[in-house]
């Protein structure tokens, strides 16, 4: 005989559950039942409902949030689809719990038809306006510094690429690869530069079909030549995954700073950097307007093994003038935190000593959804 819901939740919690550890957690935790009332909450959930869990338990989640909540709508469609779905900047809101701008993490629970074990992430709305602020800034920084040098950069890439096409009539093999690279490497720069003006919010970003591991493959062999000379690349990628929705010039720019950082933080001997792609399924962003939501399913991380960004660094970044190198300027990650932005795609950061990761989840070719 099947046992319902919460008589299979309940089993899981005599034993099979580790109960003691998800109480432990400082990020909620709760399950909500086939009827949309709770059947666990971990300390941290009781907290966020400002409730017990003897006062919640049982209790009906549109007590606390009204039906028209995104949390209504994630749990169906986890229900309905079989599979786990995360919503990032997803506002919950009620007179009992406040406002609350938080990541949502949704799977089915086993052995439990129709349960959905929920994890959120908090996110003070605060901070998210801070953080588009700092895109915006960085993004006219670097409009403002382009303005003024572009003149005096086009006139030296003129020459280098002048003499890049005389080395090229004189060398063969690899080495007329290289020419080949400098020549297309100045015409890809003159193109950034003429095009700076798109960094402004006023201009709309040119959108197309781009193979993501061709602009890997491209980053990859620019960094071999240049700053990762002394470092082993690791490439792992998923060979079906479908083209990305956006511009190819400003996705090499993002992938280049980077690969190029992960180079400079390697060590000398024994660095690496491993480049992979997946399809995560379920990963979407909430947008601003009428509920719409943007498919964020392909998923990109840089990885390298250097000694880790400083834990008092790590959530200003991606801020304009914040950097880790004595030399540095402090606007390469905040240019890309603006790109990946203008992308409707997400950046995020994993660091600890031996370890620093840069996963990005951009859009797909038609991965929005109403």
């Amino acid at each position: 005989m099947n046992k319902n819901p919460s008589q299979a939740f309940a089993a899981a919690d005599a034993g099979l559950l580790p109960v003691a550890v998800l109480s432990a957690l400082p990020a909620p935790v709760f399950v909500i039942g086939p009827n949309d009332r709770f059947l666990y909450l971990n300390a941290a959930a009781e907290s966020f409902f400002a409730g017990s869990a003897a006062t919640l338990l049982d209790r009906s989640l549109e007590d606390w949030l009204p039906v028209d909540s995104p949390l209504f709508s994630l749990l169906a469609q986890v229900r309905d689809r079989g599979h786990s779905l995360s919503e990032y900047g997803v506002s919950l809101e009620g007179p009992k719990i406040g406002t609350h701008f938080v990541t949502l993490d949704a799977a089915l629970l086993p052995d439990s038809p129709g349960a959905v074990v929920v994890a959120l992430q908090e996110r003070s709305i605060a901070q998210k306006i801070d953080r588009q602020l700092t895109h915006r800034n960085a993004a006219r920084s670097v409009t403002a510094m382009a303005s003024m040098l572009a003149h005096e950069v086009k006139n030296p890439l003129s020459g280098i690429r002048g003499a890049a096409q005389l080395l090229e009539l004189n060398n063969e093999g690899s080495d007329r690869q290289l020419t080949r690279l400098i020549c297309d490497e100045t015409d890809r720069i003159v193109q950034l530069v003429d095009s700076m003006e798109m960094f402004a919010d006023s201009q709309p970003l040119e959108h197309e079909a781009v193979n993501i591991h061709e602009v890997l493959g491209h980053v990859h062999s620019l960094a071999a030549n240049g700053a990762g000379r002394h470092v082993k690349f690791v490439e792992r990628y998923d060979p079906s995954l479908p083209p990305v929705r956006g511009n190819r010039n400003l996705l090499i720019q993002v992938f280049l700073n980077l690969v190029k950082n992960a180079a400079e933080a390697a060590p000398s001997v024994g660095g690496v950097i491993k480049l992979s792609t997946r399809y995560r399924q379920g990963v979407r962003l909430a947008l601003s307007g009428a509920g719409e939501k943007l498919k964020l399913p392909l998923m990109v991380t840089v990885e390298d093994n250097g000694p880790g960004v400083p834990e008092d660094l790590q959530s200003h970044l991606f801020d304009p003038f914040v950097t880790t190198k004595p030399n540095g300027k402090g606007l390469g990650l905040a240019l890309v935190a603006k790109i990946v932005d203008d992308h409707g795609g997400v950046i995020e950061l994993e660091s600890e000593p031996g370890r620093t990761r840069f996963l990005l989840y951009l859009p797909v070719i038609s991965a929005v959804e109403d």
